[in-house]
C-alpha cells in the first residue's frame, strides 16, 4: 500500500487486521469416494459459456477464476500455506491456460494469499492484452485501522498499482454484513468516512467500471443496500452472494443468522442485478459428500463428478453472471473448464431434487457449517479452528462419530477419529486449548458459535480417549 509512509507487506497486513489470515471465496474441486476422475480430460477450446453484463453488454465467462488459492513452490496452496513462496511460473501457466479456454473474469483482494494475490495476479495478467480479461478486486478494509478515508483510498490505489492496471472492471465493498453489528460496521467502513461517495466518483471517472458488494451475514445490511437502489440513491452493478444447492433453502436452518440463497438471488433478480457466485462447493463440502449421497449423483450421471453437479447448479440460473472457483492445481482448472465449456444446464426437476431432496439428506448429517474460509484465523492461542471442524465433519459423514461405547462400531470409529485428529491437527492446536475468548466468532460468515463448537468437540475427544460414552450432540 502506498501512502506518506512506506510500509512493508507485513505491516500492510496488520493494518488489514488479518495477520497471517488468508481470506477465501471458494472452492477447490475434489473427488468423493468412488467418484469418477475426469481431471486428465482436456477441455475443449472455444466452448466457454458466457453471460452478458446488462450494463456494459460485455460477455463474461461463466467460470470465474478466484485468485485466493494460488499455488506455492512446495506444491501447496497460498491460502493454507501462506508462509511459502507463491509459484509465479505456475500462476502464469494456469492463467494462460484459463484465458486460452475462455476464462476472462479474475477475482482477487488485497487480503488474499497473505496480501500477495493482487501482486501475483497483476504479473500474470499483465502478459495479456487488457481487453482479454476483467479484473475484480475488493476494498477489504476490515480492520478499524483502515476505516479512515486516507487508509481506504490508499488501499484502493494500491490495488491499481499491484494489478498493473489503470481501471478496475469490478470493484466490491468486501464482506458487507460481517461483525457483531453489521450495519454499524458497514457505516464505519464506507459511509462515515465518505468512501462510498469516493467509489461512486471513481466509477463516474471510469476508474471503476462496475461497483458492487459481497454479502456475508446480516440481512438487514443486504436489504438496506438494495433499498438504497430502490430509492435512487445508488446503482449497484452486481452483487456477490453465496449460492449452492445446500444454501438455497437450508442456510437459515444451518444457522439462524444466515440467509437462504433463494431469498438473496430472488431480491437481485427482481432488480435485474447480476449475481456473482461464491462458495458453489461450500469450501469443498459439496465435492466430498457422504458416500451414500455421492453414489446417488454418480448413478444419475456416471460421466461427471460429484463436484460438477454443484457447479452446474450454481451456473444454471440465468441471473448468474459468473461462478467463482479457487483453483490451486491445473487439474482443478481443467475439471471446472470441462463443466462450463459449455455448461449443460440442469433441468428444473434436477435443480429441485438437489436443493430439496439431496440437500435435506445432507442436512441430516448435522455437520458444522464451516466452509474452511479461514476468516476466523489466526487464533491468538494457536487453535487451528478450520482444520478441527473439517476433521470432525469428515468423521461425521464417514460414520466415525459414535457416542455409545457399547456400539459394535465404537472401537473402529474411535481409532479412526483420534488417529486422524492427531494427523490433521497438531496437539497444541487442538480444540481443548480454546479458552473461549470469542475473538473468532464475529469474523465467521456462517455465524458459527465457534467457542461452543470447539468445547463440544474437546469434550467428545476426551470422552472417547477414555473409552466412555460421549456427550449427546445437542446443538
Amino acid at each position: 500500500m502506498t501512502n506518506k509512509h512506506n510500509i512493508s507487506r507485513r505491516s500492510f497486513l496488520k493494518t488489514l487486521g488479518l495477520g497471517t489470515m488468508a481470506v477465501s471465496t471458494p472452492a477447490i474441486v475434489g473427488c468423493a469416494s468412488g467418484e469418477r476422475n475426469t481431471t486428465d480430460t482436456e477441455p475443449p477450446v472455444g466452448k466457454m459459456t458466457y453471460r452478458k453484463n446488462p450494463k456494459t453488454g460485455e460477455q463474461v465467462s461463466l467460470l470465474g477464476y478466484g485468485m485466493m488459492r494460488l499455488p506455492t513452490v512446495n506444491d501447496g496452496s497460498a491460502r493454507e500455506d501462506g508462509d511459502n513462496e507463491i509459484d509465479q511460473d505456475m500462476v502464469n501457466r494456469q492463467v494462460d491456460y484459463a484465458i486460452k479456454h475462455g476464462v476472462n473474469y479474475f477475482d482477487t483482494s488485497p487480503a488474499y494469499c497473505q496480501g500477495k494475490s493482487e501482486h501475483c495476479t497483476g504479473i500474470a495478467l499483465a502478459r495479456h492484452k487488457r481487453e482479454e480479461f476483467f479484473i475484480a478486486t475488493k476494498l477489504s478494509n476490515f480492520s478499524p485501522d483502515t476505516w479512515s478515508r486516507e487508509a481506504s483510498i490508499a488501499m484502493f490505489q494500491n490495488s491499481l498499482k499491484e494489478l498493473q492496471v489503470d481501471y478496475i472492471d469490478y470493484l466490491l465493498l468486501h464482506g458487507i454484513g460481517m461483525g457483531e453489528d453489521g450495519m454499524e460496521e458497514y457505516k464505519e467502513r464506507y459511509v462515515s468516512n465518505g468512501i462510498l461517495n469516493y467509489l461512486v466518483d471513481q466509477r463516474e471517472k471510469g476508474i471503476i467500471r462496475n461497483l458492487g458488494f459481497s454479502y456475508h451475514g446480516d440481512i438487514a445490511v443486504f436489504d438496506y443496500l438494495l433499498q438504497m437502489q430502490d430509492n435512487g440513491e445508488i446503482q449497484w452493478d452486481f452483487v456477490q452472494i453465496e449460492l449452492n444447492y445446500l444454501d438455497w433453502k437450508y442456510a437459515k436452518q444451518i444457522n439462524e443468522r444466515n440467509t437462504d440463497a433463494e431469498y438473496l438471488y430472488g431480491e437481485l433478480t427482481k432488480r435485474n442485478i447480476p449475481a456473482v457466485i461464491m462458495e458453489p462447493l461450500l469450501g469443498g463440502r459439496l465435492a466430498k459428500l457422504p458416500d451414500p449421497l455421492a453414489k446417488k449423483l454418480l448413478e444419475r450421471d456416471p460421466e461427471h463428478t460429484v463436484a460438477s453437479w454443484a457447479f452446474r447448479y450454481a451456473g444454471t440460473p440465468q441471473g448468474v453472471l459468473t461462478v467463482l472457483s479457487g483453483m490451486t492445481k491445473m487439474q482443478h482448472l481443467k475439471e471446472n473448464l470441462g463443466t462450463y465449456c459449455p455448461l449443460k444446464p440442469l433441468t428444473e426437476q434436477e435443480m429441485r431434487w438437489l436443493d430439496t431432496e439431496l440437500a435435506g439428506e445432507l442436512m441430516s448429517y448435522n455437520t458444522i457449517p464451516c466452509n474452511d474460509c479461514k476468516y476466523c484465523m489466526p487464533c491468538p492461542y494457536g487453535i487451528d479452528i478450520p482444520a478441527i471442524f473439517v476433521h470432525y465433519n469428515k468423521c461425521l459423514t464417514e460414520g466415525n462419530v459414535i457416542r455409545e461405547a457399547q456400539s459394535s462400531e465404537y472401537g473402529k470409529a474411535r481409532r479412526a477419529f483420534l488417529i486422524g485428529y492427531d494427523r490433521s491437527v497438531p496437539r497444541l492446536r487442538q480444540a481443548d486449548h480454546c479458552i473461549g475468548c470469542g475473538q473468532c466468532q464475529s469474523h465467521c460468515p456462517q455465524r458459527i458459535r465457534i467457542p461452543q463448537e470447539l468445547h463440544r468437540i474437546a469434550q467428545y475427544v476426551e470422552a472417547i480417549k477414555q473409552g466412555q460414552d460421549a456427550p449427546d450432540d445437542n446443538r
